[in-house]
């Protein structure tokens, strides 16, 4: 078991889910990310059932911020309530790995800004 997990995104268009993803690596929250740019979803919302594209994206970061990642995409996305998941890494190539714990931010400071250590 690893303190790395994956956080799932999904989003009505892919080039702002792009964007967000990009600002999520700069700021050093996600070390990385694998965006499907076009995915069905099949969903219930206000008593409706709707089936529309989505853009779908993977990020690989550390479990402790994740909740920086829930609450940016809360401020930030388009959606009222958007889909952010999180799935446990479990197991993986060390490597890989230790690349992702190396490229997000050992800490969340109080300015705003991350930094790594």
């Amino acid at each position: 078991m690893t303190d790395l997990c994956e956080v799932v995104i999904t989003a009505p268009d892919a080039d702002w889910l792009a964007s967000f993803v990009r600002d999520l690596v700069d700021d050093r929250l996600v070390a990385g990310a694998h965006q499907i740019e076009r995915i069905r979803a099949i969903y219930r919302w206000e008593g409706r059932v709707h089936d529309k594209p989505e853009s779908r994206v993977a990020l690989h970061t550390r479990v402790d911020l994740v909740s920086a990642i829930v609450d940016r995409a809360n401020a930030d996305h388009p959606y009222e309530v958007p889909c952010v998941i999180t799935l446990p890494i479990t197991a993986g190539d060390p490597d890989y790995l230790r690349w992702v714990e190396q490229q997000t931010a050992d800490r969340l400071p109080h300015a705003g800004h991350l930094t790594a250590e």
